[in-house]
């Protein structure tokens, strides 16, 4: 990794002379160039780029009444500093002459309602020199919260990370958070995110030598996966992910994931091919990308796998001998520390268990549960005997009693019929199981009160490249690979399978081939490699289709292979191309293959181009034999005196035929298909073009002897954009797929109509008088039913509350709300997903636009004019709907009432705000509604939330002095949960807040308020009312660049006639207490030095006739 620059990159700017953009990627933001691979040939290379004059990821503003730095109290004057940038005589941080910028923090708060909770905070950029030869580049970031990054875009821009690098001429140290990939070892290929060092040093070892070593030792913060998606006809996802212990609840490491389709890679982003939540493992596919039950989807990610320390060492040097020989050896180590446990930790039982297993990991169900104490945070059971059919066995059952709950078993999955307990849905604060007796010693359940125990593994693998030149004409390479895979380092049962080795020959010849009107370049290539069925890579060896080719399921099992491959490759200076290959291909299970494959590739000067291929697999197998046929047609045509249009037509068909050799009938995984295609395409290097397609897909899926016509679809998609009006630009993508079912017996597919679109649209009308934007979508996907649990955190890193309304000590779902105050704050909701899909179809409508009839008319003008530029409105609407897929295509997303049993998922949020004289200084009002349903679905049911919210604002300015404002808000908000009938309101709230204040040049600021509202639930909800009258006064003072001192204080009283502890009595007290309350807040800052600011802040409340809480927080601040 590169560092380029102090300040962000623009995009676009950047080029590497004679570098191809595939040897690395560019983060623009933070200004790093990271390479992908080595580039051949070149020491150095030159790069050319432009940047802004600041950077991003910097905190920028221009007035913060929580800063003393640029406060400036009640006007916005503009104050003149002279800074001089050189002298930095004054900072606590100096780094001489390399360039910094960024932020430490550190702060502690206790109080009497919590313990002491330290939080920190850390960021800094460097870029300069160390003397005057070790160039420094550094970025760091580290939060007490790390954040994942959104998996919504193809540039993630990343946080809480660490890298280090020193680098100078012929060396290069990383340190922290590092990124590795290796690919010039065809056994040694892998990519890693680690958090270790790195070393890379080139030497020139006499006059012809070369060489160039990498060493990296680091913590691997997860592991590699791979998993093929099985999808279904119209449906978008979201799809689940697993690990490679069939977990389901684990973190994907953001940017490892690769996904194919057809064997193609996809890209990541909103406006690409798919998005992925990488703390939940599931992606969505978006609508560029239309999913079928007949698209092959295979995703290769790596993902945070924390049951032992996982540490890896990598060792590579590659030397070059003159240009002749090249020889790169590397070694790999990867091993999980088994008695370094993390997430798992394991008893001397636990061990021997694993120890006695050998290699049958699979089987590692550990059932022993021993008694403990009663934890009320825990899901707890209680030991019963029961006989079923004179069979006498204990069983679990879930109980609160403290006196009964003795054990807190964990429970796995194991496939239905397979368990004896089942998922129940419960008030409890995380899953509940029940025991379901056998049917006919059938057992009907599908966990298991087990645990299953990850063995440690250990990896090792050494490979050699040798590369040698014969000529310039020919090339002969070698491959060796040796590795090592212990599925179980506690066992020492079953090493006889640990070791595996691989071999890889090949020869390339170039040569030139002349006729009397083309001149040809050929390249023949031969081929040969070997594996034993113990040799275990890193990551895949082969292209993701490999087995596919060879008419294998996509993910064969593993035993030894030979391959032996030839291959002729002519093309000339048009870019024509004909190639025939030959492979053959047997594996250690039986099987034997051999391909026949010709390409061609033609563009002829008239706009033709023809892209035709066939293949011919031929395989035989212990007790079957069969071939798999694949012919390709691409025939398309530029109509250069017609726009520059193209047409096209394809043909594809694919038939894999396998029958057995004792009896008359085909192999059950033999299938046939084949597509049509047609298009028509505007010339796409137009800023406004469009593209017209048509295919038609025919299967057929084997019965007895043969194979039969199962289903046919027929799919129109058309995209198209005019971008070539800046005031108006518009963006459509949209497929429509029709499926025929011909045979019900042969598949469980149904006919099915399935509509995909995306719409977007941008305009700019009347010089700015109307400014927006405008997106629409439509599709079909699935919903999962989510199921909610709450974590216990430090005070004030929390979002949640836990108010104990039964009193029996035990948290229940019901018993959690959103905490209004940071001391109570002690609660995290954290998502775990179910497992529970429902088909649905979805529709989204997003739309913004600002009307501002003042850019129509200047300050001058007067009458109707002078009346009409004061006005601003402001619109913003956000819907998204999913409903129960129903067969029918569903367009309208605001069709619909919250309470339709149909309706799974809602988010609803319509703004409006209509604002006068909003740029006067001297008065204005403004008048604004929100209106905002939401609804979600649970495992336990449907949650809705529903608001309807009208504030109206005044303000008058009497003079630089004093300021009066006036709020009124008219609210109507509604809970509503069938599950819970005590979470249930609905409220009618009115609110008056006048407030006055006083500002006193740029050093003192005061604020009076006086607060009344009004809630009342509704009769049918409990008929509850509360009525509140608060009273305030808060000020400000400031010392400019020097001191900052503010505080508040609240009286407020509250009569109320409901249950205080309950969810409608925390919502409309506004979690106090109805009587007289008291509420105050100090916080003081003080500026040291240039660099230092010193905070000291105190919360107290005291709610009616509950005790005083106090808490109180130091925070230290460095600006680097």
């Amino acid at each position: 990794m590169v560092f380029l620059d102090a300040n962000s990159v623009v995009p676009q700017s950047f080029h590497i002379d004679g570098v191809d953009t595939s040897y690395y990627t560019l983060d623009y933001i933070n200004a790093f160039l990271i390479w992908k691979k080595a580039f051949p040939n070149k020491e150095s290379v030159t790069a050319t780029f432009r940047v802004f004059p600041y950077k991003f990821t910097t905190k920028t503003q221009r007035f913060s009444y929580d800063s003393i730095i640029n406060i400036n109290i009640g006007s916005q004057r503009s104050v003149a500093r002279n800074y001089q940038l050189n002298d930095k005589s004054e900072d606590l941080f100096n780094f001489g002459n390399i360039d910094y910028n960024g932020s430490f923090g550190r702060s502690i708060s206790f109080g009497n309602s919590q313990d002491a909770v330290f939080n920190s905070q850390f960021n800094l950029q460097m870029n300069g020199y160390i003397g005057d030869s070790i160039q420094l580049a550094a970025a760091l970031t580290d939060n007490n919260l790390s954040i994942q990054p959104d998996g919504t875009t193809q540039q993630l821009n990343e946080f809480d990370q660490i890298l280090i690098q020193f680098k100078k001429r012929n060396w290069e140290v990383d340190l922290g958070d590092i990124d590795l990939r290796q690919n010039n070892n065809y056994f040694l290929s892998f990519y890693k995110r680690l958090q270790g060092v790195t070393l890379a040093f080139q030497s020139n070892v006499g006059k012809n030598i070369k060489s160039r070593t990498i060493f990296n030792g680091a913590i691997a913060k997860g592991k590699f996966a791979r998993n093929v998606l099985a999808v279904t006809d119209g449906n978008q996802g979201p799809y689940p992910l697993t690990g490679n212990n069939n977990e389901t609840y684990f973190v994907v490491l953001a940017g490892t994931e690769k996904v194919f389709m057809d064997g193609v890679q996809l890209q990541r982003g909103q406006d690409q091919d798919y998005v992925i939540d990488y703390n939940t493992a599931q992606i969505t596919f978006t609508s560029k990308t239309m999913i079928s039950s007949d698209k092959r989807i295979q995703v290769e990610f790596e993902y945070a796998d924390r049951n032992y320390l996982n540490s890896m060492v990598y060792v590579g040097n590659e030397t070059q001998f003159g240009n002749k020989l090249k020889v790169n050896v590397a070694a790999y180590t990867n091993n999980d520390a088994k008695n370094s446990p993390i997430n798992q930790t394991l008893d001397t039982d636990q061990k021997q268990f694993l120890a006695d297993l050998g290699d049958s990991i699979n089987k590692a169900y550990y059932q022993n549960v021993s008694p403990q104490a009663f934890d009320a945070t825990l899901i707890m059971y209680r030991k019963t005997d029961t006989i079923v059919n004179g069979i006498h066995d204990s069983v679990f059952v879930y109980t609160t009693d403290s006196l009964q709950a003795k054990y807190a078993p964990s429970f796995i999955s194991v496939g239905t019929g397979n368990g004896d307990y089942v998922y129940v849905s419960s008030d409890a604060n995380g899953k509940v199981y029940q025991w379901v007796a056998p049917v006919n010693s059938v057992k009907q359940g599908n966990y298991v009160p087990a645990q299953f125990l990850v063995t440690p593994k250990k990896q090792q693998i050494v490979t050699t490249n040798i590369a040698y030149q014969l000529d310039k004409n020919n090339l002969l390479q070698v491959q060796l690979g040796a590795s090592k895979y212990d599925v179980n380092t506690f066992s020492e049962k079953d090493k006889g399978n640990d070791n595996g080795i691989g071999t890889k020959l090949n020869y390339t010849h170039l040569s030139e081939l002349t006729t009397d009107n083309h001149h040809y370049n050929v390249k023949t290539d031969l081929g040969y490699e070997y594996e034993n069925a113990n040799f275990r890579p890193v990551e895949r060896l082969r292209p993701v289709e490999f087995s596919r080719d060879w008419g294998l399921p996509i993910l064969a099992d593993s035993t030894s292979e030979r391959i032996a491959s030839f291959s002729v490759l002519a093309n000339d200076e048009k870019k024509n191309q004909l190639q025939y290959q030959l492979g053959s291909y047997t594996r250690g299970d039986g099987y034997k293959g051999i391909r026949n494959t010709l390409r061609h590739v033609q563009m002829t000067e008239s706009g033709w181009t023809f892209n035709e291929m066939l293949s011919l697999t031929n395989m035989t197998l212990p007790d079957s034999k069969g071939y798999y046929l694949r012919p390709t047609l691409e025939i398309s045509k530029m109509l250069r005196h017609f726009h520059n249009y193209s047409i096209g037509v394809g043909y594809l068909l694919e038939k894999n035929k396998v029958t057995f050799n004792d009896f008359d009938s085909i192999n059950q995984n033999s299938y046939a298909f084949e597509t049509i295609t047609a298009f028509i395409k505007s010339d796409m290097s137009k800023t406004n073009n469009w593209t017209l397609s048509y295919y038609t897909r025919k299967d057929w899926l084997p019965t007895n002897s043969i194979l039969t016509t199962s289903t046919r679809s027929d799919n129109l998609s058309f995209t198209g954009q005019l971008f070539s009006n800046k005031h108006n630009q518009f963006k459509l993508n949209m497929t429509y797929r029709q499926l025929h079912v011909s045979d019900t017996l042969l598949t469980t597919q149904k006919p099915e109509n399935t509509l995909l679109g995306r719409l977007e649209y941008n305009f700019n009308e009347w010089n700015g008088l109307l400014v927006g934007n405008a997106f629409y979508e439509i599709g079909s996907g699935q919903e999962q039913k989510r199921e909610f649990s709450y974590i216990q955190v430090q005070a004030g890193q929390g979002q949640y509350t836990w108010i104990d309304y039964n009193n029996d000590g035990v948290a229940q779902l019901n018993e959690f709300e959103i905490a209004l105050y940071k001391d109570q704050a002690n609660y995290i909701r954290l998502y775990t997903p179910s497992g529970d899909y429902v088909k649905a179809d979805y529709t989204q409508l997003n739309y913004s636009f600002l009307l501002n009839p003042s850019v129509l008319f200047d300050a001058k003008s007067k009458g109707m004019k002078k009346f009409a530029r004061r006005f601003n409105l402001q619109s913003s609407l956000q819907t998204n709907k999913k409903n129960i897929s129903q067969g029918g295509i569903q367009f309208n997303p605001l069709q619909g009432a919250i309470s339709d049993s149909a309706l799974l998922d809602l988010s609803y949020i319509w703004s409006n705000t209509l604002s006068f004289n909003r740029n006067s200084t001297v008065w204005g009002a403004d008048v604004t509604n929100i209106l905002n349903y939401d609804k979600s679905l649970l495992t336990y049911g449907s949650e809705s939330n529903q608001l309807n919210q009208w504030t109206f604002k005044e303000r008058l300015n009497i003079n630089r002095i004093y300021t009066i404002a006036f709020r009124q808000d008219l609210n109507l908000n509604k809970l509503s949960n069938p599950s819970y009938s005590n979470r249930n309101y609905s409220l009618k709230r009115i609110y008056l807040s006048p407030s006055i204040t006083y500002t006193a040049g740029s050093h003192f600021r005061i604020l009076s308020t006086y607060e009344f509202y009004t809630n009342k639930n509704l009769e049918e909800y409990g008929g509850e009312k509360a009525v509140s009258n608060a009273v305030s006064i808060e000020s400000k003072y400031n010392s400019f660049q020097s001191m900052s001192l503010s505080g508040k204080f609240t009286f407020n009283q509250i009569s109320f006639n409901g249950d205080a502890n309950s969810t409608v009595g925390y919502t409309m007290l506004g979690g106090l207490l109805a009587g007289k309350n008291l509420l105050w807040n100090v916080n003081f800052t003080k500026r040291l030095l240039k660099n230092l600011e010193l905070t000291f802040q105190y919360d107290g409340r005291k709610p009616a006739q509950s005790r005083t809480v106090h808490i109180g927080t130091a925070t230290i601040r460095a600006v680097l």
